[in-house]
Parts: C-alpha cells; sequence; structure tokens
C-alpha cells in the first residue's frame, strides 16, 4: 500500500491559477449556464441562458442589465453562480449592474413632460 501524506479523510484544495487576461467572458458564462443546467437549477439556467453581454473587468465577472426581474433572479441565484465561478477553478468575482435602457430613458421623459405640461401638451 502506497504511503499518502494526506490525513485520512481530508481533501486536499488544489489551487489553479488561471491567466485572467486570456480569458472570454462569453466563455466563462456559457460554462455557468451549463453548470446551472446540470445541478437542476432551471429557473436560473433559463434566465441566464438570454445573457450575452458578459464582461470581465479587474477581475469581475459583470452583468448589465436594464431588467428588474432579471436583475432580482440574478441576485437571488448570486450563490448558485458563484459557485459554477468556482466549479471552473476561478476567482472572480460576480457583478450585477442596473443601466436604464433607452426606452426607460424616453418612458422618463415623457413623464416629467407630462407632469410639467400637464393637459396643455399631447404626447404620442
Amino acid at each position: 500500500m502506497p504511503y499518502s501524506h494526506a490525513w485520512p479523510g481530508r481533501k486536499k484544495k488544489l489551487k489553479i491559477e488561471v491567466d485572467t487576461t486570456k480569458l472570454s467572458a462569453g466563455n466563462v458564462w456559457g460554462k455557468i449556464v451549463l453548470y446551472l443546467k446540470e445541478h437542476k437549477k432551471v429557473a436560473l439556467h433559463v434566465a441566464c441562458g438570454d445573457i450575452t453581454n458578459a464582461q470581465l473587468i479587474d477581475g469581475r465577472l459583470v452583468i448589465r442589465s436594464s431588467d428588474d426581474f432579471l436583475i432580482d433572479v440574478l441576485e437571488n441565484g448570486r450563490r448558485d453562480i458563484e459557485a459554477a465561478i468556482r466549479w471552473q477553478g476561478l476567482d472572480l468575482k460576480f457583478e450585477v449592474v442596473k443601466f436604464e435602457s433607452k426606452e426607460q430613458k424616453i418612458e422618463k421623459d415623457i413623464k416629467k413632460a407630462k407632469d410639467f405640461f400637464g393637459n396643455k401638451v399631447e404626447i404620442e
């Protein structure tokens, strides 16, 4: 029987250094989606499947969205997404950033104009 330096019953943690400058955000995100599917996180998998704007910025995986529902789903699934990042051997922070879409900005401006002018102006 070969001699082992490990304590019985203990797992060794293997630290793999990954050059994050050569990573593709799309590949990282695609593997996250695969992980979610394999681990039967159906709702999160479906929500994440349509995301195409993942970015790697300074050791962070950043997802930008203007959709409040999607942001809530991502925040509620944060632990699973972070587990999927670690599953890839990566040490990245996960960040969700909300931004206003052009449509949301237009709606906001229309509301301001209606509030300011009242019934004096008709906006279509």
